[in-house]
């Protein structure tokens, strides 16, 4: 009989909170400082990260749209949700309520594991990279980065992909202007373009 090595589960959830307790240790000290917060509850965080990828040829083959939630959940450990069409096109022969997407909204633990795994694994295996755009803030403090291949995360089986696809990771702050929410999001280590 073989001996199993079991790591108890406290350890496990050390290692996934690493950038949780980053934040509350040394980020939120820092941003409330660097802006003058006095309210704890008024520093940035960040609240939720949602993980969309659209399966356009889902309209034709609806099996692709089942590999993309696979891929999805892969990635973000968590089961994602279709998305349907919410009004007909015709030129892409589209009608209302078809599905043509998936995707996660992350909170809590999970957010910031799939954060870390991001900024850490996820974003160095791009190719000639040098850094993610300073612009995607939409003036209320969220970041959109948008990615073209779901193959830089290890989770997904390069033998088993049969197109490449990319999705959309926005990531909501309750930061209230964008310069807020760039010190937040570099502070946790998003390697912004210099």
């Amino acid at each position: 009989m073989k001996s199993e090595i079991r790591i108890p589960k406290s350890e496990i959830n050390k290692a996934m909170a690493r950038l949780k307790d980053k934040y509350k240790n040394e980020i939120a000290p820092a941003l409330a400082k660097e802006f003058g917060i006095e309210n704890p509850m008024g520093i940035p965080k960040v609240e939720k990260i949602v993980v969309n990828m659209g399966v356009g040829e889902a309209i034709a083959n609806s099996k692709v749209l089942d590999t993309a939630v696979e891929e999805l959940k892969s990635v973000t450990g968590q089961k994602p949700v279709v998305t349907k069409a919410k009004k007909s096109i015709a030129a892409f022969k589209l009608r209302q309520g078809m599905n043509i997407g998936t995707m996660v909204t992350l909170r809590g633990e999970r957010m910031y594991e799939f954060l870390d795994r991001l900024i850490s694994v996820a974003l160095p295996r791009v190719r000639d990279f040098r850094g993610i755009s300073g612009k995607a803030f939409d003036g209320r403090g969220n970041y959109t980065l948008g990615i073209r291949e779901q193959l830089i995360f290890p989770e997904i089986d390069f033998n088993k992909v049969d197109k490449t696809r990319g999705m959309n990771i926005s990531i909501v702050t309750t930061a209230t202007n964008d310069e807020q929410a760039r010190s937040l999001l570099k502070a946790l280590g998003m390697p912004f373009r210099q």
